[in-house]
């Protein structure tokens, strides 16, 4: 996401609202135009599942209808009536004639994913909180389906084996995995990235990744609601359903660092963070700040810096420091010793749309995508930055890979379930952060 993701969101319902579909040039246009007539099933219209209805799902559903003329949303999912309603009236309104999801499509509960997938869409769009991620992306890769997954893939290092094992599978099925790390879609990115590549800044040094923004939604709490659906309506700010902010949040940031890096993982890190502003229980148990240093085998350092608190200085912005210069990435600014400063001055289409756009145009052509492997160790490198955090201890690769952590809840049903505790630095044990 953007600057400020509470900005972010309202940008992104104006630009929902107002904008008709961003046009990318070149070959993405070609790619969508060359291999429209191509469908496995035959036909030229192909439908489209939406699983997790919130606000998120809401705009993907609406990216994904503007990437092809031929498609169709024809199937909803959601752990709530309320917010699957809700939706469909969204919907409705903003997709039109692409809109096709009747009374016998729509699936509420914890399993409703299960039914949408027994149906005969061909696209599944994979928008519920980070923690459902694993089991439903498994289940659409294992029922024929291609994928948009929303980031992260996982919340926790038992997760993200699973992930990496479905991303295996979806290869071998020929099926397309795009991720919501929307930053790997953005034109402007793309080309600043594929720059510093090419040297225009030497050797890499050091990166500082910031993420310092507000806080975000409450939907607060009502006496009919269990503890289960009191945490699930307000999943931000549980680490069993989010993964705490620098998962959900901050991994944009932190991805971008493991994509200059090559997509190689880092040795170690060491962070401190803590629960400075967010004290009231209705914050649940995550952190309101973290600050970690991520190091990779080579001596390149990542100091990455995320903060959620109301009243403070907002940044958002990736600062790579080379032998020969610097650069700004999401500033898409380049500076280096006797040379002009660098811009991108090109084409600035919503890197929402095209995220879908490429989707949608592989899966025509036949070339498929599969972001897998990236998105899964982006949220690895969030999670081993977390429990950094949490512990107070250095967390190598390995450790997080190798973590048998696993907070999934005992059951999924509308019961009391426990409220985690707040993790305390030098106490907490990797592993062994409070299960909900």
């Amino acid at each position: 996401m953007s600057t400020n993701q509470s900005k972010d969101n309202g940008t992104r319902r104006d630009f929902l609202q107002k904008s008709s579909a961003a046009v990318v040039g070149g070959s993405l246009a070609a790619g969508l135009g060359s291999a429209r007539a191509v469908h496995a099933a035959g036909s030229d219209v192909l439908k489209v599942g939406l699983i997790g209805c919130g606000g998120r799902g809401s705009g993907a559903a609406v990216n994904a209808m503007r990437a092809d003329p031929n498609l169709q949303l024809v199937a909803m999912a959601d752990a709530f009536g309320d917010r699957l309603e809700h939706s469909r009236k969204i919907l409705e309104r903003q997709i039109q004639k692409k809109y096709a999801v009747t009374d016998d499509h729509c699936f509420v509960g914890f399993d409703g994913y299960k039914q949408l997938l027994e149906t005969d869409v061909d696209v599944v769009l994979l928008c519920t909180p980070p923690h459902f991620r694993p089991a439903q992306l498994r289940a659409s890769i294992e029922a024929g389906k291609h994928v948009f997954c929303e980031k992260p893939v996982a919340v926790d290092p038992t997760g993200v084996r699973n992930v990496l094992e479905t991303v295996k599978l979806a290869k071998e099925k020929n099926l397309s995995i795009v991720s919501g790390l929307c930053w790997r879609y953005d034109l402007g990115v793309r080309e600043t990235m594929s720059r510093i590549k090419d040297g225009a800044i030497g050797d890499i040094v050091s990166v500082q990744e910031n993420y310092l923004t507000g806080t975000l939604w409450h939907r607060g709490r009502q006496d009919s609601w269990s503890e289960m659906e009191y945490q699930m309506r307000n999943w931000l700010y549980f680490a069993w359903l989010s993964g705490d902010h620098i998962v959900e949040q901050h991994i944009h940031s932190l991805d971008k660092a493991l994509w200059l890096m090559d997509d190689q993982p880092p040795v170690s890190c060491v962070g401190l963070g803590g629960r400075q502003v967010r004290t009231d229980e209705k914050w649940g148990h995550i952190y309101d700040h973290f600050a970690v240093c991520y190091e990779w085998a080579n001596g390149v350092k990542t100091f990455a810096y995320t903060r959620q608190m109301k009243g403070c200085f907002n940044e958002v912005e990736d600062f790579v420091l080379g032998t020969n210069g610097s650069a700004k990435v999401l500033a898409h600014e380049i500076s280096a010793p006797g040379k002009a400063p660098w811009k991108y001055k090109g084409p600035k289409p919503s890197m929402y749309d095209v995220e879908h756009k490429e989707l949608f145009a592989g899966i025509r052509s036949g070339e498929i995508i599969n972001n897998g492997e990236y998105m899964s160790y982006s949220t690895l490198l969030a999670i081993m930055g977390r429990e950094a955090c949490y512990t107070g201890q250095k967390i190598t690769w390995d450790d997080a890979m190798n973590s048998t952590q696993d907070l999934s809840p005992q059951a999924y049903a509308w019961a009391d379930v426990p409220t985690p505790t707040v993790a305390m630095p030098g106490e907490t044990k990797f592993g062994k952060t409070a299960k909900a």
